[in-house]
């Protein structure tokens, strides 16, 4: 691959923005701030940022499963699916995949299968454009949740895997009727047949959580997998995580529970949406308060792709202790580090040329290109 030069950029590193060129080769960053202003790719004073690196997005089962009873070509929705990606400046995604029997999507372990394979298959023919790899989300309390993650764990496109238990009363749905608002309304229950759903979740709870936990985290660590634990709310749920080897803290719902998690050593996943919007969905703690506390550390676009780009770009507006670099930084490097993906998401020598060039039009962040690995793919 020919040398590219991107010049009359606002570079954004991980501590400051410069105004300059970034050189790449063979796919790799090779310098920063050369100032050889006649050649290559004019910016036009655009921000030259790193490839967004997204740990936990819900949409690739929305483009395989668009309505209820719909199944897409499984292929396409992958390829769909990758071209918002791509669109939104993502350039390394994990496709989370839900696993565990789940009432509204019977013959659950088969569609993962199917999408598993689907992704595999587009990886193999060079469809895609993001690189993309599988997050497991394990519920915990399914009954066949150990038996779906023995399925597919060990497939070398899995990567990470979450130990999530989204029992009503606790985690993310502490407000019971939060749980009821959401359910009831997309599983058409009656009132008595919401409280006969909600007492069957607690069942399975203290049947199954704890022992599956303990099993998928077994099997995962010694198979390498980068684990993230879901919607903490205590500190005795952090201090189960820390004990557990998670990386990663998704979604703590509390204040105390991300200053710990943070304190330990995981790093502290938010959604971007939630920084969007102000607020959590679920009622939850904001992402802007943690922000401002310094125990925000990554941020996902969880249910919106672009929310990722967003996100970073309104978070330094929304919150004057946080820089760009440092908002940046939460899509980029620190995901990358946190995934164990050593080789992108920093521009400095020797990284993947994984880029996107942004303008700003009334405060909306606009992608004008992205390249992968040097090569542009949006």
């Amino acid at each position: 691959m020919p040398e590219s030069l991107f010049r009359n950029a606002r570079l954004v590193t991980a501590d400051a923005v410069l105004d300059g060129a970034l050189a790449v080769a063979d796919g790799i960053i090779t310098e920063i701030g050369v100032t050889r202003a006649a050649e290559g790719i004019d910016c036009a004073g655009d921000f030259l940022i790193p490839g967004l690196v997204e740990l936990h997005t819900d949409q690739l089962e929305a483009h395989y499963r668009p309505r209820p009873g719909v199944f897409w070509h499984a292929v396409a929705a992958v390829q769909a699916h990758d071209a918002q990606l791509a669109a939104s400046g993502i350039t390394t995604v994990f496709d989370a995949l839900r696993i565990g029997s789940d009432v509204g999507t019977p013959g659950m372990a088969d569609h993962i299968d199917t999408l598993l394979a689907a992704v595999e298959t587009a990886r193999a023919d060079e469809r895609l454009r993001a690189d993309h790899r599988v997050h497991l989300r394990c519920e915990l309390p399914a009954p066949d949740v150990v038996a779906h993650f023995e399925r597919f764990y060990r497939r070398p496109i899995v990567g990470m895997a979450s130990v999530m238990d989204h029992t009503p009363g606790q985690r993310q749905y502490r407000a019971i009727e939060k749980f009821r608002q959401y359910y009831q309304a997309r599983m058409r229950f009656t009132d008595a047949e919401m409280d006969a759903f909600i007492a069957d979740k607690h069942q399975e709870q203290a049947k199954y959580s704890e022992k599956h936990r303990r099993a998928i985290l077994k099997l995962g660590h010694a198979a390498g997998l980068t684990f993230s634990s879901h919607d903490d709310a205590t500190p005795e749920q952090v201090a189960e995580s820390v004990a557990d080897g998670v990386r990663i803290a998704e979604f703590p719902t509390t204040v105390i529970a991300a200053e710990q998690s943070h304190a330990a050593g995981l790093a502290v996943l938010m959604g971007a949406p939630n920084i969007v919007r102000g607020a959590s969905h679920s009622g939850n703690v904001s992402a802007l308060a943690l922000a401002g506390a310094g125990v925000l550390d990554i941020l996902s676009s969880d249910y919106i792709p672009f929310a990722l780009l967003q996100a970073a770009f309104a978070l330094p507006q929304k919150v004057s202790a946080v820089s760009l670099p440092a908002a940046i930084a939460m899509v980029t490097i620190t995901p990358a580090g946190a995934a164990g993906l050593a080789d992108r998401g920093e521009l400095v020598p020797g990284r993947r040329a994984d880029l996107v060039r942004v303008r700003l039009i009334d405060g909306i962040p606009v992608v004008k290109g992205v390249w992968r690995q040097g090569e542009r793919v949006s």
